[in-house]
């Protein structure tokens, strides 16, 4: 059996700005590569037309939700506009368990949460090549208000101020390079000595 395949999966907590295409990479990442897998959040929200439980998200109603925070079931979790959303830490570690590479779509704040439940977490940035372009693909779109616009701007550059908190940054111009790029770091952070050591151990006393 292939070893990246038997041991312990690695959770991969993905970051960045409005604009970078997160989404876009994530999904590519997931095509490609049968092992990895997403985290889905729960909410307190009610479902919205064509969602449905357990796919877009896990849903809850508000009761459930701060038993399990006052359980610390949540590996993250935020109140946004009255409801409640956060990352359900059970299923995230089945997946693990089973050598599941899980994949999360995060804010800062909630990529910093993790990474203090979880430190071996692996935290990503992605970002395009320039904050010009970000600006550029937010315009483009043509969905946003120029205040909407501008309030997504100045929200990227308070989350860019905590990339030096990140373990890796990832350009996205290119999203099939991107996608790439994130799992070669996968692959190279399965590769650490204190992943692949055991397989020393018929010669080694470790």
């Amino acid at each position: 059996m292939n070893p990246r395949m038997s041991d312990t999966g690695k959770l991969v907590v993905i970051s960045g700005p409005s604009g970078a295409g997160k989404s876009t990479v994530i999904s590519r990442v997931m095509n490609s590569d049968p092992n990895v897998t997403f985290s889905i959040s729960a909410t307190t929200r009610s479902p919205r037309q064509g969602e449905t439980d357990g796919v877009e998200y896990i849903f809850m109603d508000k009761l459930r939700f701060e038993k399990m925070i006052a359980g610390g079931e949540f590996l993250e979790y935020a109140k946004y506009v009255n409801n409640y959303y956060g990352t359900p830490a059970a299923p995230v570690r089945e997946s693990i368990a089973a050598g599941k590479d899980v994949v999360f779509d995060i804010e800062v704040q909630g990529a910093m949460q993790i990474k203090n439940r979880c430190p071996n977490a692996i935290l990503v940035f992605i970002v395009p090549s320039s904050f010009a372009e970000l600006e550029r693909r937010l315009r483009a779109r043509g969905t946003d208000s120029e205040e909407v616009i501008n309030q997504r701007i100045q929200t990227a550059r308070t989350e860019y101020l905590m990339v030096p908190n990140y373990d890796y940054i990832v350009i996205n111009d290119d999203p099939d390079q991107a996608a790439y790029e994130i799992k070669s770091i996968i692959t190279a952070e399965k590769c650490r000595f204190s992943d692949r050591k055991k397989y020393l151990t018929e010669v080694c006393q470790l």
